[in-house]
């Protein structure tokens, strides 16, 4: 099983790194990169949701030799959903699960107060009212003047996103929320109308990032969902290292 997991706006594919780690073997997680980013910084940053869901389906699509499920956090769940209906529109088999963590139904988004380009100092309060940047991150001109095109670049395509409406999706929805967030459990349930399938929805402790605050709890859905879908025993969904994050030494 095949896990293709794409980051939130001004996250890399580097978020995702020790996942392959914390979830067994046969889960073959994949980051994937967007443009202007880690190993792609050489390209422009995508502004349109859709074209850069376009493209990705061309880039992927080739690779899809084996079953695969998509994840994605806040603006990455946006784009995963985008992803589904474009690779399913290029002929290639639908995901086992789509995995949509820490963001709105794509029919009930509001991206407004994103349409037109913010300021650094518009950017840097959005990040500290998100708590997912250590201050002293923020407070680093130097690591700023790099990160804060790119975030520019990706709030620009929450503003530019254009909900149309499709047939559900063939295969089921998995949502993921934070009970401190300011994504309403409404906003979240809109994504059942996105499928055609089964939906399902965990609410997690914590606030935007939950992603991190609650990985380990996160990473145990994520496996326990994925070997359900795939026919394996729920027992065999955790890797070594996940256990021991569950339960840490205490020596």
């Amino acid at each position: 099983m095949r896990l293709l997991c794409l980051p939130y706006s001004g996250g890399s594919a580097m978020i995702y790194a020790r996942w392959r780690r914390l979830l067994p073997s046969w889960i073959d997680v994949r980051p994937v990169e967007w443009p202007g980013r880690g190993a792609r910084m050489d390209e422009p940053p995508a502004t349109d949701p859709c074209a850069l869901a376009s493209q990705l389906a061309r880039e992927l699509g080739a690779q899809l030799d084996a079953p695969y499920a998509l994840f994605g956090h806040s603006l990455g769940a946006v784009i995963a959903f985008e992803l589904a209906h474009s690779l399913l529109d290029r002929g290639a088999p639908a995901p086992a699960i789509l995995f949509a963590s820490g963001a709105e139904a794509p029919a009930v988004r509001d991206g407004s107060k994103w349409r037109e380009p913010l300021s650094d100092e518009a950017l840097l309060r959005e990040l500290r009212s998100l708590r997912g940047t250590p201050e002293e991150v923020l407070s680093n001109p130097e690591l700023m003047r790099s990160a804060l095109p790119v975030l520019r670049a990706d709030f620009l395509m929450c503003g530019a996103y254009v909900y149309r409406p499709r047939p559900p999706l063939p295969c089921p929805v998995h949502v993921f929320g934070g009970v401190d967030d300011e994504t309403s459990r409404e906003a979240l349930q809109g994504w059942g109308r996105e499928t055609s399938a089964s939906f399902t929805l965990h609410m997690l402790p914590g606030h935007h990032f939950f992603i991190h605050t609650q990985q380990a709890e996160l990473i145990d859905l994520i496996g326990t969902a994925l070997a359900r879908q795939s026919g394996r025993s729920i027992g065999l969904h955790r890797s070594e290292d996940h256990e021991r994050v569950l339960r840490p030494a205490t020596h």
